[in-house]
């Protein structure tokens, strides 16, 4: 089941919220829990069983750490055990073909693969159960003595299988008492159809054109048509995840829990460092805080400095799939980023800005084109295409054609990836209590009503809606 469904927006989300705003607040937790195992058990049943082994192994940990608080050593091998028994239950259904195949590929055996469907969420889930088995080991948090209160945490659905990670102390105190109003449900339900919107109308549209220009046969597109597919795969990205983000924020808010930002613009960065200071704030800020610093940061000297961003970045790619362009576009970015910090980033700065924005955009694009292919002799043809080595003319009828069709949906999507709709917010709300404010916000709400019909039209004739993180 996903947020943009039929059966989730009009049966599974309004029973879930009556269900949730009746009883009383005691008994909360334990409607959003069901609810949270319906939800997840939608897809995969069986996996149910996987994530509350998950929840049972930190949860047990836990208790076993607060309970030898003064012992070092037991504490320490406590916190191992947690550490190895996520990263194993991950590593198995995540990474065993993977290891299985290149074995085959470098030794020439023919070992058969396990054929494992990948457990939808498993790695957000199991990075958010670590966190708190760390952060418990820093004494940063308090252990969670409620079972089923930790559990709730680890399977909340608004973010269980995209995210954002949302770590044990950013919701630990709301789990117990959190404030329940109209304000939170209005602001939430607003945010939930923003990301709705940016969903159905720009990023499916957006994944139409790029599935379209994809998908013709090798050498048979422009090298404009090939960018532009490229850059609508970015933008399909950008609104997909953003919007799942965005939904997630939203549903927590009317639930009465505050989530972490995930995005903040991060297509308007001017450098490669900054764009990751704005794109998937939650797993950046994770391998920052628990990897990065854990192996010394930047304190111990340049050649440990750049060990650790070379250490993270190929573990980010790994963390993106079970695939070596995952790894390829891990190690692209911790080299551009070493790059950055250490030969060109101060020069970088004295450049004009729309120089700036253009650098960290084309870096993007050919990333998120590494990205989207795992099959190497598909990634190395369309590179091809994308450069005019394979043959192919630079401009056609056809990408004339494209531009036409999405032209004003590319302007729609420029304009949104950009912090313009938060300044015209702060415009209107300048203009306190005047008759053009009353008459904008009215505009406005008329507006997302109107966008919400169109969304739902969308989703009643459309068969392309999934989400892209799903597979992570």
């Amino acid at each position: 089941m996903v947020f943009s469904s039929i059966p989730f927006l009009f049966f599974f989300l309004p029973l879930f919220f009556l269900l949730y705003y009746l009883v009383p607040f005691r008994a909360k937790n334990y409607v959003l829990l069901v609810f949270s195992l319906l939800f997840y058990a939608w897809g995969e049943p069986i996996y149910i069983l996987l994530m509350v082994l998950s929840s049972v192994i930190d949860y047990s940990i836990g208790r076993l750490m607060d309970r030898y608080d003064k012992v070092f050593w037991i504490r320490t091998c406590l916190l191992c055990a947690s550490i190895f028994a996520n990263l194993s239950i991950l590593g198995f259904f995540k990474y065993a073909d993977f290891f299985i195949e290149t074995i085959n590929l470098i030794a020439h055996t023919s070992i058969p693969t396990l054929d494992l469907p990948l457990p939808i969420g498993i790695s957000f889930f199991t990075f958010q159960t670590m966190s708190y088995s760390i952060d418990l080991y820093r004494r940063e948090v308090k252990v969670e003595k409620n079972f089923f209160s930790f559990m709730t945490y680890v399977s909340m659905f608004p973010q269980l299988i995209a995210g954002p990670i949302v770590r044990f102390s950013t919701v630990n105190e709301e789990l117990h008492n959190r404030v329940i109003d109209f304000r939170g449900f209005y602001q939430g339900s607003f945010r939930f159809l923003q990301g709705l919107i940016k969903k159905v109308l720009l990023a499916n549209q957006m994944g139409a054109l790029w599935n379209m220009i994809q998908g013709q046969p090798y050498g048979t597109i422009s090298v404009l048509t090939a960018w532009l597919g490229a850059v609508a795969f970015t933008l399909q990205l950008y609104f997909d995840f953003s919007a799942y983000s965005d939904m997630a924020i939203g549903m927590g808010q009317m639930m009465g829990f505050h989530y972490l930002e995930n995005f903040n613009y991060p297509l308007c960065a001017k450098s490669v460092t900054e764009f990751w200071r704005r794109w998937h704030i939650s797993l950046s800020t994770w391998f920052r805080d628990y990897v990065y610093i854990s192996l010394g940061g930047n304190r111990k000297g340049i050649i440990k400095q750049i060990r650790n961003i070379a250490i993270v970045w190929f573990l980010t790619g790994m963390w993106h799939g079970a695939s070596w362009n995952y790894i390829l576009w891990g190690v692209y970015y911790g080299i551009l980023l070493i790059l950055e910090k250490f030969i060109w980033g101060k020069a970088l700065k004295r450049w004009p800005k729309i120089l700036q924005h253009g650098y960290t955009f084309l870096i993007v694009v050919v990333g998120f084109t590494v990205f989207v292919f795992e099959d190497w002799k598909k990634l190395g043809q369309y590179m091809q295409q994308m450069i005019g080595l394979a043959g192919n003319r630079f401009v056609s009828t056809e990408f004339l054609y494209h531009f036409r069709n999405y032209g004003v949906l590319f302007l729609c999507c420029i304009v949104l990836a950009m912090p313009f709709y938060p300044w015209l917010i702060k415009q209107i709300q300048r203009m306190k209590r005047s008759r053009i404010e009353r008459l904008l916000k009215g505009c406005f709400a008329f507006g997302y009503i109107a966008l919400f019909i169109l969304v739902v039209a969308f989703l009643v004739s459309d068969t392309y809606n999934p989400f892209l993180y799903f597979r992570f």
